[in-house]
């Protein structure tokens, strides 16, 4: 890297309040821009373009879409050029994308930006799909009383700023590591002897933790709810069998999240079953990138 390797503090600044932890962003930018450079700098940009050439670059979405990811974007130019650079956030997170308007635009060394360009446009074209995706998935259930939700199928690394991508798109958060929350599955069941005993067994461990249970069934489902567990995972359960899940956890205070086997063109009628969440690995895992292009004025 050629700049300062320290993000300004007006930079440090809109990421904390995005909810992003600054050093954790700068750790993901530091690796992706070694990727780049491992080899030697970039090469074809410092044959093409003089030493001392300055430009004025944007980043210009392609398509409509939302947008998410635009001060990471500001943080690879950043850490790049350092003070060299003059960055402006053209438009918010959770904003329209507006094919044409620029989102982002850069002023600085030519070498720099053209350096930057790739990483930036890598890291705000992933989140910017994910929070359209999630966008998507929002609108399909409104009305409904249902959330949708992100799962941990997440790529390595990145999960922080996916996660932010999906509250951009008007989703929720669940669990963001595995200390934060208990999930108990149906291997924790097998190893545990049970659904009551899994569960007692997290009560006596870390007692203080939410604790929600993945069930397969509707007789794994009652067991639950007498164990007193608060949320259930219905596991590709059929929509009546949703239904009747609905009505056993009715006045329990029971929350309940239908996961797997999910689509777009189905989430209402499932949201409609009276669920409190729709859990998506899609948004995550699944979610293409959003055009956006970066050119120079």
């Amino acid at each position: 890297m050629t700049g300062e390797g320290v993000l300004r503090a007006e930079l440090a600044t809109a990421l904390r309040q995005a909810g992003l932890d600054p050093a954790g962003v700068v750790g993901v930018v530091r690796r992706a821009l070694e990727e780049d450079l491992a080899l030697g700098p970039d090469v074809t940009t410092e044959s093409t373009v003089p030493a001392g050439a300055r430009s004025t670059g944007d980043v210009v979405p392609r398509t409509s879409g939302v947008l998410a990811g635009l001060p990471v974007a500001a943080a690879v130019f950043d850490l790049v050029g350092g003070a060299d650079l003059a960055v402006v956030l053209q438009a918010d997170d959770s904003a329209e994308a507006v094919p044409g308007r620029p989102a982002l635009s850069v002023t600085g060394p030519t070498r720099t930006l053209l350096t930057a360009e790739r990483t930036a446009l890598n890291l705000v074209c992933h989140l910017s799909g994910i929070a359209t995706l999630t966008r998507r998935w929002v609108e399909a259930v409104a009305g409904t009383g249902a959330a949708i939700r992100d799962t941990r199928k997440t790529s390595p690394g990145l999960r922080a700023l996916e996660k932010y991508a999906v509250r951009c798109g008007g989703g929720v958060n669940h669990r963001m590591a595995l200390g934060d929350a208990a999930l108990v599955k149906d291997n924790h069941v097998a190893a545990a002897g049970g659904i009551t005993a899994a569960v007692q067994a997290v009560r006596g461990h870390a007692p203080g933790v939410p604790l929600e249970v993945e069930v397969d069934t509707l007789a794994q489902l009652r067991e639950a709810i007498e164990a007193g567990v608060e949320l259930v995972l219905l596991d590709n359960f059929s929509l009546d069998d949703t239904r009747t899940a609905v009505s056993l956890a009715r006045g329990t205070g029971v929350r309940l999240e239908a996961s797997g086997g999910l689509s777009l063109d189905r989430a209402r009628e499932v949201a409609a079953t009276g669920v409190d969440y729709l859990a998506v690995g899609a948004l995550t895992h699944s979610a293409p990138v959003l055009d956006l292009g970066f050119d120079l004025r």
